[in-house]
């Protein structure tokens, strides 16, 4: 069995996760939280130095794995803390939480409040940027840049937009679902199809961290809950009020966030900027993490975290 109780067992899944000795756990507010910190004087807990801090935030059914192949480049110049969301990976949250938006990104904030972190720059995949982004708006994070990577801001069009959630809600409510889910999940084929159908290729470790991941029935129902509690048009409408600059990274291959959905948002927010990696899909940061770490400490020295390039 890969897990005890449908949940991964850090003391067993986590021993050859990736970047393992920079993980550390914190519990705040009934959140025993999985957090992972790097880069110059980061020291145990993240704390301290002069380097620019860059929180990283993953999207739904990932885990700070996602980051495995940015977080040491990223760790040159900042000092870089990636966390695994409430109920994903290594994350417990209380079995009362209910992963909406609103309270996924106040649980985060209650975490760097706690810590002591604040964040000069942020960067999210998918559902991570729109938490971020919501945090910036509320006010509960005042960092100079948001660089988004495939970024969920928008509803599902139509009557997908109903559906979507609806669907997410009956099989979370089955309590077998996860169970199935992860069961199917044991055929690494049917992994690796799954991953294909976002866009992406990837590399046989990063198909392997996501065929663990969906073989945890804690980790899907986590994913599942998430996705049943989303709703992502108040932040649709509160976007047009962002004002610090916002880079949108979309992999031209996109098969879960349609980039058309990037290329609107750039025309709505004023202070936006959209780089299209010809392609890449959802994944893209992990399909070509060397291009996307360029894009982001570019951004980094557009708003002076980093000096210009000599």
């Amino acid at each position: 069995m890969m897990c005890v109780g449908g949940k991964m067992i850090w003391e067993r899944e986590g021993k050859t996760w990736p970047h393992r000795d920079c993980s550390r756990f914190v519990t705040v507010g009934g959140f025993h939280w999985h957090v992972q910190s790097m880069g110059p004087t980061a020291g145990g807990n993240g704390k301290g130095g002069d380097a620019p801090l860059l929180l990283l935030v993953h999207g739904t059914a990932a885990t700070t794995h996602s980051w495995r192949d940015l977080m040491g480049p990223l760790a040159r110049s900042f000092r870089v803390v990636a966390i695994d969301l409430p109920g994903h990976g290594f994350t417990r949250a209380p079995f009362s939480f209910r992963p909406t938006l609103p309270s996924m990104a106040k649980a985060l904030s209650a975490l760097l409040a706690a810590e002591g972190l604040s964040p000069d720059g942020v960067v999210g995949h998918s559902a991570g940027a729109a938490i971020l982004a919501r945090m910036v708006l509320d006010g509960s994070v005042t960092p100079r840049m948001l660089v988004s990577i495939n970024g969920a801001f928008m509803p599902f069009p139509g009557m997908a937009g109903t559906l979507f959630p609806y669907m997410a809600r009956v099989l979370f409510c089955n309590p077998l679902t996860p169970y199935m889910m992860s069961w199917g999940a044991a055929d690494q084929q049917r992994v690796e199809r799954l991953i294909r159908d976002t866009g992406s290729l990837l590399d046989k470790p990063g198909m392997t961290y996501y065929g663990r991941l969906m073989r945890s029935p804690a980790h899907v129902s986590s994913a599942l809950s998430m996705m049943a509690h989303w709703d992502l048009a108040p932040l649709n409408r509160d976007m047009r009020r962002l004002t610090i600059p916002l880079h949108l990274i979309v992999g031209e291959e996109d098969k879960a966030v349609s980039p058309d959905e990037a290329k609107r948002l750039a025309t709505r927010v004023a202070t936006a900027t959209l780089h299209v990696v010809p392609g890449g899909g959802h994944l893209v940061h992990e399909e070509q993490p060397d291009l996307v770490v360029g894009l982001i400490e570019q951004a980094a020295r557009e708003v002076a975290l980093l000096p210009p390039l000599s």
